[in-house]
């Protein structure tokens, strides 16, 4: 996950493998000109081996511009990045979605004709963070999900010793990190016949549930000695009492300044595309109706949330690792400034039991200066902290 502009983060990650002893090159074209990010491995080292895709249209035409290279010297390893949000679905990215788990199709079919040249595909779906969450996440979960820990997964599945290709079901798949040490290949090679045990494999059906598991693991890892977040001295486990003090409590006043290049580079991150002409005025500052995507506005809600005030409410004393984004309300009653400073006030609504954890319904209103832009209502799941004899609906949902 490089951060810059142009070709500062692809020049920083050659950079550090150049460092470290290794070789590699830079290539700054986009995935839409598949044929040159080929040609640039081609003449920097005479063949092309590992191709790592993230969306749809780039995997296509990097893949077909390196499809022949591969069969012809009888060997390639692709690897697809899918998403949760693919699997399961996710409130707002229909677009997002749909492209997410196209990556699995194209990788089962590529997985299949590839098979008798030794060009093995296989796909993942890590949960990471990642320049599109770290202003949405908090900082110990951030940590706790960086992207070091997806690395060598890929490494493995792209070493030539590894067979495996295409089955898609899930498992239980095992825990692989240690405490002060890094995570490697090695350890998901010598774990890969666990990770790979299909036997008494849960079935997510939702995205909440999908993440629920991976807080459980982060837990583990806590309690076992393994790598995990660092935890404020806030971010204990959730009370189960003393909720007639949430309810009603309002988190500190955040105010959030934002440019037209985020309201641009939000509707780039959702699907808006200069192929589209009705998308311009999302994406291009000079036209005469640039605007700002309405849903933009849960993003500032959200920060007001995540910014350290969800750990200080009364009566609830909230590990920020457990917690999961459940259902969203955005209402409008302002157009949203193309680039400005909001100030956003949150309160607790309501306080939920749903046996296998709790939710906290959080208002949240957002200003320009007095003028009330936009409402939120953010369903907060806490996992692991229901039961406690609470009510399971509210009338302020």
């Amino acid at each position: 996950m490089g951060v810059g502009k142009g070709s500062l983060a692809a020049d920083k990650v050659v950079e550090e493998i150049r460092r470290k002893g290794g070789k590699a090159v830079a290539n700054y074209d986009s995935v839409e000109a598949g044929e040159k990010v080929v040609k640039t491995a081609l003449d920097a080292f005479g063949r092309i081996d590992i191709i790592q895709r993230v969306h749809l249209r780039g995997s296509f035409l990097v893949t077909r511009a390196a499809w022949d290279h591969m069969k012809k010297q009888k060997f390639g390893r692709i690897i697809m990045t899918s998403s949760a949000s693919g699997i399961y679905g996710n409130f707002g990215q229909a677009n997002y979605c749909a492209a997410k788990l196209g990556l699995l199709g194209l990788s089962n079919c590529l997985a299949v004709e590839g098979e008798k040249s030794n060009i093995h595909c296989n796909t993942i779906a890590p949960t990471a963070g990642s320049r599109l969450t770290q202003n949405i996440l908090p900082d110990d979960l951030l940590e706790a999900l960086k992207p070091d820990y997806v690395a060598p997964l890929v490494l493995w599945l792209c070493h030539e010793s590894c067979e495996e290709n295409v089955r898609w079901e899930r498992t239980l798949g095992a825990i692989v990190r240690q405490r002060t040490q890094p995570m490697t290949p090695e350890a998901v090679k010598a774990n890969w016949t666990k990770i790979c045990d299909f036997d008494n494999a849960t079935k997510p059906q939702r995205i909440q549930e999908s993440i629920g598991g991976i807080i459980e693991a982060l837990n583990k890892i806590d309690s076992d000695g393994g790598i995990s977040a660092n935890h404020t001295s806030s971010a204990t486990s959730t009370a189960t009492s003393g909720f007639a003090g949430a309810i009603g409590h309002k988190l500190p006043p955040f105010s959030s300044s934002y440019t037209e290049l985020d309201t641009i580079m939000y509707a780039l991150g959702v699907g808006a595309s200069i192929k589209e002409p009705k998308d311009l005025k999302f994406i291009y500052e000079g036209s005469s109706d640039f605007s700002c995507l309405p849903t933009f506005g849960v993003i500032l809600a959200q920060k007001s949330i995540m910014g350290g005030g969800l750990a200080e409410i009364p009566g609830l004393s909230v590990n920020l690792a457990k917690v999961l984004h459940g259902e969203q309300y955005l209402e409008l009653y302002k157009p949203l400034p193309r680039a400005g400073k909001l100030k956003c006030e949150a309160v607790v609504a309501d306080v939920l039991d749903k046996g296998s954890g709790l939710i906290i319904l959080m208002d949240v209103y957002s200003y320009s200066g007095e003028e009330l832009i936009c409402y939120n209502q953010f369903s907060i799941f806490v996992v692991g902290s229901g039961g406690f004899g609470g009510k399971r609906t509210s009338d302020k949902a």
